[in-house]
């Protein structure tokens, strides 16, 4: 009896990489560096939470929220250790749209629909799908990436309190000048310097964290005048973390869940689907990316469900939403962290900043903040696609530019969808191009044709070139034994050239179909056998197209 997809996924789940230390076990040197990595990247998801709120509209506990429960969760039971998930700006703009036309109730409960989906996607073992992503696909996502996380910096050089509401989230604001840019730049430079120079001292602390400690140290003993935490919310009258109780998210601005009717499940299907798919997307490709890193595999169903569960609950605590954060995961894997302490601490960590912490969080410079997500930003970019631009395939390097293009102008998961189809285009072409036949006759007088290549949609009209039917004897072999025949298509090809022969009177045979080739052909009903087994490829071999078999003649 088959087994269900809940039972295949309780099997995998069963294998699954849920360990809390490395395999070389506990020790109190690997728990600091797991514990100082999540408090540097709890440092750094302030800032985007608070950011990514503006974005999509929403009040900045809305992304805290959303980055504290999302990312204790993903901790918890997510597909690969090492990974930091939390809310994102490719989330927040779908949603900027919703929250407009519908208000905040509605993207609650599109929040939780979301969830819903990927747990469904993850019990189905839909994530294994991620396979199918082409390396150039990869290295335009990345590239792209590094970009948008670069260009999303760049806000931080404006004069805080100055952006506004432009209907599709936060933008516009005066660029910083004069003096106060030349302060920015100093600590973005001298935050990068100490991120580089650090490792090359010791390795006790983080560099990332060394580098936010050091210039926020020099800042505020030295009363600088620069941009920091606190001015991310300016526009709200202050960071508001301490304001509203965790757990009061349904009630923000006095607010509930949308009503639970057929209506709003109309209003918010398309939505919930679409971040569904971009937070799932975003997920596995930064799992890919980490696993890469730490040399682990697999989980990817895992995450599936993991991301599911997380949205699920936060939708109910009034969080945005989230998935996988490739910025902070290069920040945690960079810094050390390689098990789920890291991600529960960077969790932990931004629950104490929210709750008990924010007068001192509020005093980090921006700068400092900046010049770690730079350091990011030079360590994703794959700087060698730059130079295997010229030795790859032509397709091949389209692809990674479309992909890194898309990526930066329209959003992640369009930027995947269309590296993939092209991708898949172009393999179909290429292979359309290798159908082709060798021809010869044997003793008894009878014509030969040694297919070789696949025969599919792409290649089935190459396929039917390749006969000479009025001027080919009376018995014609056709000889796959280099070739398969692969869907529908290959069917209906076959088919056409057995009515051609037949209309001229003549034999039409197939031989050396593989296995699952003769499956297919007899599960059509197209095909009798005519002879006996094959030693060599252990089935029938001579296989002849009769009248009334075929297409109906």
């Amino acid at each position: 009896m088959a087994r269900s997809p809940f039972h295949s996924f309780a099997k995998n789940l069963e294998v699954t990489d849920l360990r809390w230390m490395p395999e070389d076990g506990f020790s109190i040197g690997r728990l600091r560096i797991e514990l100082l990595s999540g408090l540097t990247v709890a440092l750094a998801l302030v800032p985007e939470a608070v950011a990514f709120a503006f974005v999509a509209g929403v009040h900045p506990l809305v992304g805290l929220y959303a980055a504290f429960l999302v990312g204790l969760i993903t901790a918890l039971i997510g597909g690969r250790p090492g990974m930091i998930s939390g809310a994102t700006g490719a989330l927040a703009v779908v949603m900027v749209a919703l929250v407009s036309q519908h208000g905040v109730e509605y993207l609650f409960a599109t929040v939780i629909l979301m969830g819903l989906l990927q747990v469904f996607a993850g019990v189905m073992q839909w994530g294994k799908f991620i396979r199918l992503v082409p390396h150039p696909v990869m290295l335009g996502f990345v590239n792209g990436l590094a970009i948008v996380i670069f260009l999303a910096q760049l806000s931080q050089f404006k004069v805080p309190g100055t952006m506004v509401d432009t209907g599709h989230g936060m933008g516009g604001g005066e660029w910083l000048s004069g003096t106060p840019l030349y302060l920015m730049l100093a600590l973005v430079g001298a935050t990068m310097a100490i991120i580089w120079v650090m490792p090359r001292i010791t390795k006790f602390i983080p560099a990332p964290l060394a580098g936010i400690g050091i210039v926020a140290a020099l800042v505020i003993f030295t009363g600088m005048d620069v941009p920091r935490v606190g001015d991310l919310a300016s526009i709200e009258g202050g960071l508001p973390m301490p304001h509203i109780p965790f757990g009061e998210g349904l009630g923000l601005y006095g607010t509930a869940l949308a009503p639970l009717t057929l209506e709003t499940l109309w209003i918010i299907l398309p939505y919930a689907v679409i971040l569904a798919a971009i937070g799932l997307i975003e997920s596995l490709l930064t799992l890919n990316l980490v696993g890469d890193m730490t040399n682990t595999r697999g989980g990817a169903s895992q995450e599936c469900v993991a991301q599911g569960v997380a949205n699920t609950v936060t939708g109910f605590f009034g969080g945005m939403g989230g998935c996988a954060m490739i910025g902070q995961s290069m920040i945690n894997v960079k810094s050390g962290g390689r098990t789920r302490v890291a991600g529960i601490a960077a969790a932990v960590f931004l629950l104490l900043f929210i709750l008990v912490g924010a007068p001192v969080i509020e005093q980090i410079p921006l700068a400092a903040l900046v010049g770690v997500m730079f350091m990011v930003v030079i360590g994703t970019f794959a700087w060698n696609s730059l130079t295997i631009l010229r030795k790859v395939p032509l397709t091949d390097a389209f692809v990674i530019l479309l992909v890194t293009v898309v990526t930066v102008y329209e959003d992640l998961a369009v930027a995947v969808v269309v590296g993939v189809i092209v991708s898949a285009l172009a393999y179909a072409w290429n292979n359309a191009r290798r159908i082709h036949a060798k021809t010869y006759e044997t003793p008894e007088g009878a014509k030969v044709y040694q297919v070789q290549g696949p025969l599919f949609f792409g290649s089935s009209d190459g396929f039917t070139e390749l006969f000479d039917v009025a001027n080919d004897p009376s018995r014609v072999v056709v000889d796959f034994a280099d070739s398969r025949v692969v869907d529908q298509s290959a069917l209906q090809a076959i088919e056409a050239i057995a009515g051609k022969y037949e209309a001229a009177g003549k034999r039409l045979e197939l031989r050396h179909l593989s296995r699952d080739c003769h499956r297919l052909l007899q599960k059509a009903g197209h095909l009798m056998v005519d002879s006996d087994d094959d030693p060599d490829y252990e089935l029938a071999v001579n296989y002849q197209v009769r009248t009334g078999v075929l297409g109906g003649h």
